[in-house]
């Protein structure tokens, strides 16, 4: 087989088919030469697609050898995926020696950075919809009151009695030995404690029904702090 002439008559059929894209870098010893492949949805501006430009080198006795074949100019494409472009490149090669395949190299470069950049906006979706969702649970999470444990509700009762003198208002009120009023009974009757760790546990809270008998012998505040009130004087509609 003469090899110079099947190297010459491939360069002749790429050019006719690539017409225009194949540049042609040396010719000795051997031809060394350049094809440029792009995803169909590849711009100028390289925000969108894959291209790079294979570089085929021939050797003494290709086609009964490989090429030398080497990935140039790759735009969107990182070096692993290069490694996997060349491979798949090279295990096709072997399958074609004997016979001129830089056509069916090509084909399959052509193919491999559609079915890629398909990967590739499949992979920008679904980061896109995780950041969105991400977000959703971030603000969900603002409008969320904070979980009520047993600790953080004693905290805060304690705080709570501090800010309004509870405890030593129930102190001074043992002191001067005076009766409470219905306000300061339930302020600071002791039980409500066991009762409200017990309604934090998820546990039933019996009621203790002597609080609520013998309303007479209460002193209610907001009666006795108005000295013209006089329940008789009320209308049905509360004037």
């Amino acid at each position: 087989m003469d090899y110079k002439e099947e190297q010459a008559g491939e360069i002749e059929a790429l050019e006719s088919i690539y017409y225009g894209d194949v540049t042609i870098l040396s010719t000795e010893p051997f031809h060394k030469f350049s094809i440029p492949i792009k995803s169909e949805e590849y711009d100028s501006d390289g925000k969108n697609g894959l291209a790079c430009n294979l570089v085929f080198t021939y050797t003494s006795k290709y086609p009964d050898e490989q090429p030398s074949i080497e990935i140039e100019e790759p735009i969107n494409i990182n070096n692993s995926h290069q490694e996997e472009l060349l491979l798949q490149l090279k295990q096709q090669a072997e399958e074609n020696i004997g016979m001129v395949m830089i056509f069916t190299l090509v084909s399959l470069a052509q193919e491999w950075v559609n079915l890629k950049w398909d990967d590739v906006k499949k992979q920008q979706e679904n980061e896109k919809l995780q950041k969105e969702q991400e977000r959703e649970e971030i603000e969900r999470k603002k409008f969320e009151g904070t979980r009520v444990t047993v600790e953080s509700f004693l905290i805060w009762k304690n705080k709570f009695e501090e800010d309004l003198g509870i405890k030593k208002k129930r102190e001074a009120v043992e002191k001067e030995g005076r009766k409470l009023t219905g306000r300061e009974l339930f302020m600071t009757d002791d039980t409500l404690n066991e009762s409200d760790l017990k309604f934090l546990d998820g546990e039933e809270v019996k009621v203790d029904e002597s609080l609520f008998q013998d309303l007479d012998d209460l002193d209610i505040d907001d009666e006795d702090d108005d000295p013209d009130f006089d329940p008789n004087n009320f209308d049905s509609d509360g004037s």
